[in-house]
């Protein structure tokens, strides 16, 4: 079965405007996931469709966010514990001027991002391999999905935010422990349900930056 059509629909019920290209590079990447996936161990989810609600339209779902949030400008991105790429490729592909980094600290995984980025083209992606500890440049944004929980993320990661840069967490249900868990020194600026069209899971973004000093 095609999954082109499914993945048009999708991401125009996200309002996601995909160029042919784009489509074909994300279709692309769903191969390239379906064939090193299981030799590198890089996704539990093997049917194509289930790949698709769970891992495209997933990622899919930040993009109209992620593109308000940095006014759409350029900007550069760190996509910590990426593993497949996800949703660091996706936005590679569908914000051509967001520089993304994918981070991961298993070798083979940051590889695989790696490859992608010169299979699909990609002159924005990189996979890095590393920990997000050990991470010295700035980002503008710096994501996860289903990384960690929001303490453990801000404080690995708060040497690669940039002064004005925002967190961008990916979680399923709204995380209202972690959320009571921050240190006041991190301030929640947004809470954003997502709906994800094919995923009845619940989905939202937990949009983060650093307080201000002396707030």
């Amino acid at each position: 079965m095609s999954l082109a059509a499914p993945l048009r629909a999708g991401a125009a019920e996200l309002s996601v405007e995909l160029s042919d290209g784009q489509a074909q590079q994300l279709l692309d990447y769903l191969g390239l996931l379906g064939k090193w996936g299981k030799v590198y161990n890089l996704t539990a989810v093997r049917d194509e469709q289930e790949m698709l609600t769970h891992h495209l339209l997933d990622s899919l779902a930040v993009i109209g966010p992620l593109l308000r949030e940095t006014a759409r400008r350029p900007a550069r991105l760190l996509d910590v514990g990426s593993g497949a790429g996800l949703p660091g490729v996706v936005i590679a592909v569908c914000c051509p001027d967001i520089r993304v980094d994918c981070l991961d600290a298993v070798a083979k995984k940051a590889a695989f991002v790696q490859q992608a980025a010169v299979t699909l083209r990609l002159p924005n992606l990189r996979g890095v391999h590393g920990r997000i500890e050990k991470v010295e440049d700035a980002y503008d944004v710096v994501s996860s999905r289903a990384f960690a929980s929001l303490q453990d993320f801000v404080e690995g990661s708060r040497q690669a935010l940039a002064p004005a840069g925002i967190w961008l967490a990916m979680k399923g249900k709204r995380p209202d422990d972690e959320l009571a868990a921050l240190r006041r020194d991190v301030t929640v600026f947004h809470v954003e349900q997502l709906r994800v069209p094919g995923l009845e899971a619940e989905r939202c973004i937990v949009w983060m930056r650093k307080a201000a000093a002396g707030g």
